[in-house]
Order: structure tokens, then C-alpha cells, then sequence
């Protein structure tokens, strides 16, 4: 790979400077001004390149959406979260672009989703629905207007479920959620599954809210998840 031929050039070179600078100092070898300066400064230079590519050789490759490992191929790399209380939205992220975000000002209170092109990756649309202090009707609907083969991505924020009802909860387990029946008042929850699947989603995480081991008062600790979704296959 390139670091390894890399690091066999640092070698290299740092032997042949090594040599020649001992030889230099044990022989008193005599060079003029342009060459002394030239040379005499090679060791600070090499030491500088070294560091340069032992960084370099050391730091960890960084893999789309700042996922653990690379996804293979025919898959998109996702991570997510949802929000940390009432302060922080949460943060959707497919093939190294952000679909949803506090700084992109696209989330809020409830149900925040993300639905991507299973096939390319392409963001079609995000959402939220406010499921406090809002109507159920709205998620309902969006809910049934999602074509085949889509990819969804779920994220609370705050409270995701006090206006749940059941068809809401019907439609969603249908993308390939098993925790949306329990989903309760402020827990925390993050989901990626899609339309038409025909198993349970792999990708599923939910926090209960519970005062005696809740991290923020009133609401559980943030929830993340990571992972490689399926490219659809024709």
C-alpha cells in the first residue's frame, strides 16, 4: 500500500543521511558554503519529513460518516443519533453527507426521518413530525406516500411518541421496527429499515426514559448507531 512504500522511502532515506552525516563529522569532510548550508540543514528537514509520514503512517484511516470500518461493496455507509434532551437534535448521516442536523436547522421535536434512494443512495426528502404538541395525522400520510425500495432513517427528538396511535406504530413496524410498539414518552430511539422489507430491521436502537437511570433528568442518555445498509439490487 502507499504507507508502506512510504514508510520504506522514510528508511531509506534515513539511512543514507545518517551515513552521510557520520562520516562527515568522523572525516571532517570539508564542503563549501552553498553545500555546507545545503547539507548541514538535512538532518532538521529529514526529522521534519519523518514526523510528516510517521503522522501520517499512524493516524487512522477515516471511513464515510465516521463509521468504525469501511462498509463493502453494493452498501452505504449511516450513522446516526437522536437528541440529547431538549437541547441537541439529533444527526442523520448517509454516504458521508449529513441529512439532518441542529446546524443544518432541518429537525425538531418528535420523529425525524430521512428517506434515501436504495438504489443510489440519493436523499429524496426529511421530515419531522412533532408528536407532543402536534397532530399523528400528518406522519400518517407521509408514512404511506413512501414508495418500494426506499431507504428510512428514524431519529427522536425530545418526546417521539405521545401521539403515536396504533396505525402510526403499524406503518412504521412495517418499515422493519420491533421497538416502535414500546415506545414510550421521551425515550430515546433510532431506526433505519424500508419499505418493502421483509424482515426485522438489524438497525435498531431504544433507550427507555427512566427517572432512576436517565442521564439528563427527564430524558435518557443519546442514543447512536452505526452501520452498512444493503444497496437494493435490481
Amino acid at each position: 500500500c502507499f504507507l508502506t512504500g512510504a514508510a520504506k522511502l522514510v528508511v531509506v532515506i534515513a539511512i543514507f543521511l545518517l551515513t552521510f552525516y557520520v562520516i562527515s563529522q568522523v572525516f571532517e569532510i570539508k564542503m563549501d558554503a552553498n553545500l555546507g548550508h545545503i547539507f548541514g540543514n538535512l538532518p532538521e528537514a529529514f526529522s521534519k519529513i519523518l514526523v510528516y509520514f510517521l503522522l501520517k503512517a499512524t493516524k487512522p484511516p477515516r471511513y464515510k460518516c465516521g463509521i468504525s470500518k469501511a462498509c463493502p461493496e453494493k452498501h452505504f455507509a449511516f450513522k446516526m443519533s437522536s437528541g440529547a434532551a431538549n437541547v441537541v437534535g439529533p444527526k442523520i448521516c448517509v454516504e458521508d453527507n449529513v441529512l439532518m442536523s441542529g446546524v443544518k436547522n432541518n429537525v425538531g421535536r418528535g420523529i425525524n426521518m430521512a428517506l434515501v434512494n436504495g438504489k443510489t443512495g440519493e436523499l429524496l426528502d426529511t421530515k419531522f413530525f412533532d408528536m407532543w404538541g402536534g397532530d399523528v395525522a400528518p406522519l400518517i400520510e407521509f408514512l404511506k406516500t413512501i414508495q418500494d425500495g426506499t431507504i428510512v432513517l428514524m431519529a427522536t427528538y425530545d418526546d417521539g411518541a405521545t401521539k403515536l396511535n396504533e396505525e402510526a406504530r403499524k406503518l412504521i413496524a412495517e418499515l422493519g421496527s420491533t421497538s416502535i410498539a414500546n415506545l414510550g414518552f421521551r425515550d430515546n430511539w433510532v431506526f433505519c429499515g424500508g419499505k418493502g422489507i421483509k424482515t426485522k430491521s438489524p438497525f435498531e436502537q431504544h433507550i427507555k426514559n427512566n427517572k432512576d437511570t436517565n442521564k439528563y433528568e427527564g430524558w435518557p442518555e443519546v442514543v447512536e448507531m452505526e452501520g452498512c445498509i444493503p444497496q437494493k439490487q435490481d
